[in-house]
């Protein structure tokens, strides 16, 4: 153990060390030259195998050698962490002068936005949402509802049936449908719950339309149940006000007009005031009004008292309860709102049309 070689090995050591151009190079010289298995280490263990009176010089000398080593490897990590540093400020830097919308928003879809609103207006009431599958038994969507065996909605022209395995015993008839509307949600509400029974149900609906300006074969809707001991007409229509009122303003009406439903009796079209002419436009050739096409009025869905057959047929007693119900398409509401003329741009997904309508959550 020569002191020559033991200041080679530290030469080296510290010329690995300056060469290197970054962390990893030198964490490999580290590796090399600090190592377990590094010159100056295997010749620190060589000293226990020399004579006593040669130890104490040995040891000093090796000592010293890599005491230098790991300065110099500690001085040129900090050099090297520096640079690193100083290139990363300059490659990462943010320009924030630069304009803030290169990369355009996104939009929630305003059906969305509109189904929650008019939810939570009956939440805050405390109705409770509730929801059914989309893929509905017959029986639900057509003879718990009070739909005849002959109704014309039980056609196919106008319901998508969903095939059935076709056998020896099968005409390829599933009594399966995609549900027309949300009011088989009602019905498994009442078998599922007690009454009182208060829900409000969204959610999508499909009919055999073709897609237009005005019609479309999937579309949304939702629909509110109440049934309850003693709950009239007059609950209905200060249910429907409040809605009105809370999504139109609150200077907002409404007005029933006798209609028929299969699973209403006594049944109504609700009507609500114009909310772009509050009326004025009636008979009034000057101002004309092309949201209401100057009646006043416009036409938001259908309502009335759940018929009593439709009470028994969820396992409701008519004789101590009684019930309202009312729905309406969320398309529609939302044409009326935002003066949406054509409803194909809901769903084509152009994003300039829900752009416009933010993120509002």
């Amino acid at each position: 153990m020569k002191p020559e070689e033991i200041e080679r090995m530290r030469d080296e050591a510290l010329a690995a060390f300056a060469a290197a151009g970054d962390l990893d190079a030198l964490q490999e010289a580290k590796v090399a030259h600090t190592g377990g298995t590094s010159p100056l280490a295997l010749a620190n263990r060589e000293i226990g195998a020399l004579p006593p009176q040669a130890k104490a010089a040995a040891g000093k000398l090796v000592g010293q050698a890599r005491g230098a080593v790991n300065k110099a490897l500690a001085a040129r990590q900090t050099e090297l962490e520096a640079e690193r540093d100083a290139r990363v400020l300059v490659e990462e830097a943010v320009d924030v002068t630069l304009p803030y919308d290169r990369v355009p928003s996104g939009a929630r879809h305003p059906l969305t936005t509109m189904m929650e609103r008019v939810a939570d207006v009956f939440v805050s009431m405390g109705y409770e949402v509730a929801e059914g599958p989309e893929v509905e038994a017959e029986w639900f969507n057509f003879d718990a509802l009070n739909f005849g065996p002959d109704h014309p909605a039980r056609q196919m022209q106008d319901t998508f049936f969903v095939q059935g395995p076709k056998g020896a015993d099968s005409d390829g008839e599933s009594g399966v449908v995609l549900r027309t509307h949300t009011s088989p949600v009602q019905a498994r509400a009442m078998l599922d719950r007690e009454p009182p029974v208060y829900v409000v149900c969204p959610g999508r609906v499909y009919r055999t339309d073709e897609l237009d300006a005005t019609h479309t074969p999937v579309f949304h809707q939702i629909e509110l149940l109440a049934v309850d001991e003693g709950l009239t007409m007059a609950d209905l229509k200060g249910t429907l006000d409040h809605m009105v009122q809370s999504l139109f303003g609150s200077d907002m009406k409404t007005r029933l007009r006798p209609n028929y439903f299969p699973f209403t009796e006594p049944s109504a079209e609700m009507d609500m005031l114009c909310y772009v002419c509050k009326g004025e436009s009636v008979g009034n050739p000057d101002r004309p009004c092309r949201t209401c096409s100057s009646e006043g009025w416009i036409e938001l869905g259908g309502c009335g008292m759940v018929n009593p057959r439709v009470l028994v047929a969820c396992g409701v007693d008519p004789e101590k309860y009684s019930g309202f119900a009312f729905g309406f398409g969320i398309e529609r509401m939302l044409m009326f709102r935002h003066n949406v003329e054509d409803m194909r741009d809901m769903v084509e997904g152009d994003v300039r049309f829900t752009r416009p309508f933010g993120m509002e959550i």
